[in-house]
């Protein structure tokens, strides 16, 4: 399930490109589940671990990638932690939900980002509420940033 807070929040990891550098495994960049991630977000190819082929950038390293991508990959890789998704653009967002159907993950909002027009099951942490759609999500997200 995916936890979301709302606005200043304690134990969150904002830098997430550094933490990444710092981090980041060559299995995680393989993983079919991050490939197809990266594929859809930066729309780059993984060639192996420590290669990615970006139609921008030419060959480019894992940390070089979008500071969204990252961030989605320390979510994937290290779910234990709160993550700072406002890293993310809302193209992460179906990302971030299909993610958080595999386990439950935390992460920290500085902006109401949008998860789309379907059904969603989100615990916001501020009220102790859940919220099915986003229209629910915005009435509460509102108050808070």
């Amino acid at each position: 399930m995916l936890h979301i807070f709302y606005g200043e929040m304690s134990d969150v990891i904002y830098n997430t490109s550094i933490y990444f550098k710092n981090t980041y495994e060559d299995e995680w960049i393989t993983d079919p589940f991050t490939k197809e991630m990266i594929l859809d977000i930066d729309k780059s190819s993984v060639l192996e671990g420590s290669v990615i082929d970006s139609p921008v950038m030419g060959k480019i390293p894992p940390t070089s990638l979008s500071g969204g991508v990252k961030t989605l990959i320390l979510m994937k890789y290290e779910p234990d932690k709160i993550w700072n998704a406002s890293a993310c653009g809302d193209n992460c967002a179906k990302w971030i939900l299909k993610i958080a159907e595999e386990k439950e993950l935390t992460i920290n909002l500085r902006h109401i980002m949008d998860f789309g027009s379907g059904e969603f099951t989100i615990h916001i942490l501020n009220t102790d509420q859940i919220v099915h759609n986003m229209k629910e999500l915005i009435w509460i997200a509102g108050l808070y940033v």
